[in-house]
């Protein structure tokens, strides 16, 4: 058994929320959002995955809430206008008001797309997050971020609004593939490499047993990670400064993910462990950080079998110069200059707006050729 639910409250002033993290959150849910509701109903967005391993959990813990659900296609294409298209309409189908509650119920996708319908429905409805992933636990879910996807790049179109509580039930990561749960792991890591040294030697002595299944080390490593985003979202909830030390690996990682055509070749989560093994090597690079650091992350990702390189990645990659072009469209563009995180050291990351474009191709040019 793991320790008792952990909450960590993101103090956002009328804005502020718990997340709730441990075992049988989904079996109890309609205890734990009964504080939310003002009819006792809620309208669900999920998708198929989900749905099917999920959904009747979630149905019998919500007791005598009365639950009306629609499911989504799996994957990464959903979030776009045709998906979201389609949950606004059967939202506003199910007669939701503003004063009703909207859950998003599966991975980070689901999150995405359903806290932006219900950022825009009615000007403003409120929702609850119940990630089903790893990734979506411990990333997603928290912090307001809701968008879709463009032809132009990821996340372009979207908004913040933050849910009014944050549900991860540790019980549910045990129905992921192992690629799905080190995908999740990868947005783990980032939070120790980007600002808590001591996290990631925890992560080097407990990632396997946290891979394995051991629910206490699965609901540790979700707890700090939260705690991590909820301080840098308190201090900068719309990502004009701090908040941008969360996308540490998230440049190189976009512009591969488009790369890629947001398909199953390059999970997010891998996107962002091969990511910040490139930022950790553009670093030291240019003499931020020593070598051991680049060669401590990637062993790191190695020993837990997650992939670390662009050798990784299957199929037909573009050059370097395509790959710079793709980072262009990049949100943390400011005035046409990339903004990269980079790294002193482990847990050492800082936002450049300086970065040297020849510095980015020639580690993007090395990564090639060992492809």
């Amino acid at each position: 058994m793991t320790e008792a639910t952990d909450t960590v409250r993101v103090e956002l002033g009328s804005r502020s929320y718990d997340v709730r993290i441990g075992a049988g959150l989904i079996g109890r849910v309609g205890v734990e959002i009964a504080p939310l509701l003002q009819r006792r109903r809620v309208a669900v967005l999920t998708d198929e995955t989900a749905s099917a391993l999920h959904l009747e959990a979630l149905r019998t813990g919500l007791g005598d809430v009365s639950m009306s659900a629609l499911a989504l296609p799996a994957g990464e294409a959903t979030k776009g206008w045709a998906q979201f298209s389609r949950a606004v309409d059967w939202l506003l189908a199910e007669k939701v008001e503003r004063r009703d509650l909207v859950v998003a119920f599966g991975g980070g996708v689901i999150g995405d797309l359903a806290g932006f319908a219900a950022a825009v429905l009615r000007r403003g409805v409120r929702f609850v997050q119940i990630p089903t992933t790893l990734l979506a636990q411990v990333d997603s879910s928290v912090g307001g971020k809701t968008g879709i996807n463009s032809v132009h790049g990821k996340n372009l179109i979207g908004a913040f609004h933050q849910p009014s509580l944050v549900l991860a039930d540790i019980d549910v990561l045990g129905t992921l593939p192992a690629r799905d749960f080190l995908s999740g792991y990868g947005e783990v890591v980032k939070c120790g490499l980007l600002g808590d040294a001591e996290f990631f030697a925890w992560l080097e002595q407990n990632g396997p047993a946290l891979a394995a299944g051991d629910l206490a080390a699965r609901q540790y490593a979700v707890r700090r990670s939260v705690e991590m985003k909820a301080r840098i979202v308190e201090r900068d909830e719309t990502e004009q400064g701090d908040r941008a030390l969360l996308n540490l690996g998230h440049t190189f990682c976009h512009a591969l993910e488009s790369a890629t055509g947001y398909s199953d070749r390059l999970l997010h989560g891998e996107g962002v462990a091969i990511g910040c093994a490139l930022a950790f090597e553009l670093s030291q690079r240019l003499g931020l950080c020593s070598q051991e650091a680049p060669s401590r992350v990637r062993a790191h990702l190695k020993a837990m079998g997650m992939r670390t390189d662009l050798a990784d990645i299957p199929g037909e990659l573009p050059g370097a110069e395509a790959l710079m072009t793709l980072m262009a469209q990049d949100k943390k563009v400011i005035d046409g200059k990339l903004r990269f995180i980079l790294a002193r050291g482990i847990g050492e990351a800082f936002v450049a707006d300086d970065v040297p474009g020849g510095a980015v191709l020639a580690v993007l040019g090395e990564a090639l050729a060992l492809r």
